[in-house]
C-alpha cells in the first residue's frame, strides 16, 4: 500500500510503501490485554508491617466481669490489639505479597502491537478517540526524517501547524483539568488528554523540541508498545511516522 510522504512544510514530497505490519488483523481484545499488562507491571505492591497494631501487652480479662472479652492494656481498661480498637491492627490489610501483574504471552504482545499499529491507519478509529483531524491530510501521517532533528519548541510548533496536528495538541491543552479525589494531593494534580504520537527511527532532538507540547508523546520505533498506541486500551491514536521509522517497523514485532 502506497501513501504520501510529507515535508515539514506540510507539502507532498513523495510516496512510500507501507510494510505488511500496517495490514495486520484488528484485535481490540488483544490490544486491551497488552495495555493492561503494561499498566499492571508498574504497580508496586505495598502493605503494612505484619506486626502493626500487635505490639502490645493487652490481654483479655475473660468472662464474669460484665465487660467484653476483648484484649485490654495492662493497668487500664482501654481495648487494644483487635481490629476495631484505637491503634489496633487492620482487619484485612493489603498484602505486599500479592502479585498484581496481568501477564501476557510474548507472541500475543507482539501481535497486539502490530494490530495497534495497523489501527492508526483506520480514520474512523482515530475519530472515535476524539482526535482533531480537520487539517490533517491523512492518517497515519508519514513525514520526512528531518522532523527528528528539530530541537526547539518554537520550530516544532510551526511544523505541527504545517502538518495540521497542532489542533489536536491545542485540544489536549484545553482539556487539562484538576483531578477529583486525593490523587491531586499526591503529586498527580492534573490530568491531560492524550494528543498525537510521533514515532521516529532515532531521536536526534525532537524529544527536546516536543516535550513542552500538551499530550504529545515521542518514541523510537523499537520502543513502541501497546499502551502508547492505544492509551486507555482504546486503539486508533493519531500517529506521525518518519520515513525511517516506517522502514524500521517492517522488521520489528514479528
Amino acid at each position: 500500500m502506497k501513501v504520501n510522504v510529507y515535508s515539514i512544510e506540510g507539502k507532498v514530497k513523495g510516496e512510500i510503501d507501507l510494510p505488511d505490519i500496517f495490514e495486520e488483523e484488528f484485535r481490540p481484545d488483544l490490544i486491551k490485554r497488552a495495555v493492561i499488562s503494561s499498566q499492571t507491571a508498574r504497580v508496586q505492591p505495598w502493605g503494612p508491617d505484619p506486626m502493626a497494631g500487635k505490639r502490645t501487652s493487652a490481654k483479655s480479662w475473660g468472662s464474669g466481669r460484665g465487660a467484653a472479652k476483648v484484649p485490654r492494656i495492662k493497668n487500664g481498661s482501654r481495648a487494644a490489639f483487635v481490629a476495631h480498637t484505637v491503634g489496633g491492627r487492620k482487619a484485612h490489610p493489603p498484602r505486599p505479597q500479592k502479585n498484581y501483574h496481568e501477564k501476557i504471552n510474548i507472541k500475543e504482545r507482539r501481535f497486539a502491537i502490530r494490530s495497534a499499529i495497523a489501527a492508526t491507519l483506520n480514520s474512523e478509529a482515530v475519530k472515535n478517540r476524539c482526535h482533531k483531524l480537520d487539517n490533517v491530510a491523512e492518517v497515519p501521517l508519514i513525514v520526512e526524517d528531518e522532523l527528528a532533528t528539530i530541537r526547539k519548541t518554537k520550530e516544532t510548533r510551526r511544523v505541527f501547524q504545517n502538518l495540521g496536528i497542532y489542533d489536536d495538541i491545542e485540544r489536549a491543552k484545553k482539556g487539562r483539568h484538576i483531578k477529583a479525589g486525593k490523587g491531586k494531593m499526591r503529586g498527580r494534580k492534573y490530568r491531560t488528554p492524550k494528543g498525537p504520537l510521533i514515532v521516529v527511527a532515532e531521536d536526534k532532538g525532537i524529544g527536546l523540541g516536543g516535550r513542552n507540547h500538551a499530550g504529545l508523546d515521542i518514541v523510537s520505533a523499537q520502543n513502541l508498545n501497546a499502551e502508547l498506541l492505544a492509551p486507555g486500551t482504546q486503539p486508533g491514536r493519531l500517529t506521525v511516522f518518519t520515513t525511517s521509522a516506517v522502514e524500521k517497523l517492517g522488521g520489528l514485532f514479528q
